[in-house]
């Protein structure tokens, strides 16, 4: 079991030119996994990890359970506001990324941590639940919803999502990930229906605060968490940009 992790912060950086990076990294992982089917123990070679960090130009994406009336208007919108916009293979509907918002892209081997995919959804959850604990915020999950929420206990008033969450999982290899609202332009949510869910709104650490925050702080504290709930080792660190 790999519990390394290369770590790579990927600054702004186009959706497309990221997924890309994330296909090649995921197809080098699984190339390794079918490799080592045919080796003997003592050659077979360790899978890796990665954990790519970026924020992404104004971005809309769909998944493949989404529904694509949950974006509210056509190209010509998508044109006047300078987004984009594609349909994804990870799981959930649609959300945006754009400037001010931490997306991360962890490619895991779960064999090197543990095979189960719920596990690994609220591992991720609890890293940014312990991140917004960092920063005085109050976050947490309501049941049956896919990631992080503030107003989040029963009978509160405003339970408003400031991370979503979106995987696809092959072989036990992961890509896609998390994106949490640090100084999002939150503007850009009215055009959607965020995550499929119309009655709850959309929040950042930003508006939450009063202020923005040290994108690089928060991004810091992601990178500690994540690192301690996988028992993971990071190599390759490089400074987290901020914009």
């Amino acid at each position: 079991m790999n519990k390394s992790v290369q770590f790579r912060d990927l600054g702004l950086l186009d959706y497309q030119l990221a997924w890309d990076e994330q296909e090649r990294l995921f197809a080098e992982v699984v190339a390794t996994k079918l490799a080592n089917r045919n080796q003997p123990a003592a050659l077979k070679q360790p899978t890796p990890n990665y954990l790519l960090f970026c924020q992404h130009p104004p971005v809309y994406t769909m998944g493949k359970s989404g529904k694509l009336e949950h974006l509210l208007f056509d190209q010509s919108g998508l044109d006047a506001l300078g987004a984009s916009f594609y349909r994804i293979h990870r799981g959930g509907d649609i959300t945006f990324h754009g400037p001010g918002q931490l997306v991360g892209y962890p490619i895991f081997d779960l064999e090197n941590f543990f095979t189960d995919i719920h596990r690994y959804m609220r591992l991720l959850e609890e890293a940014v639940i312990r991140t917004c604990a960092d920063l005085g915020l109050d976050a947490g999950r309501i049941p049956g919803l896919t990631g992080v929420w503030l107003g989040y206990r029963e009978g509160d008033a405003n339970p408003r999502k400031i991370c979503a969450m979106g995987v696809r999982a092959s072989r036990w290899v992961t890509m896609h990930g998390f994106a949490l609202n640090v100084n999002t332009d939150l503007r850009y949510f009215d055009h959607i229906v965020p995550c499929g869910i119309a009655d709850k709104a959309v929040t950042s650490m930003a508006r939450e605060l009063g202020m923005a925050p040290d994108f690089s702080v928060v991004a810091r504290r992601m990178q500690h968490h994540l690192g301690e709930l996988f028992e993971a080792k990071f190599s390759n660190r490089e400074a987290v940009s901020s914009l």
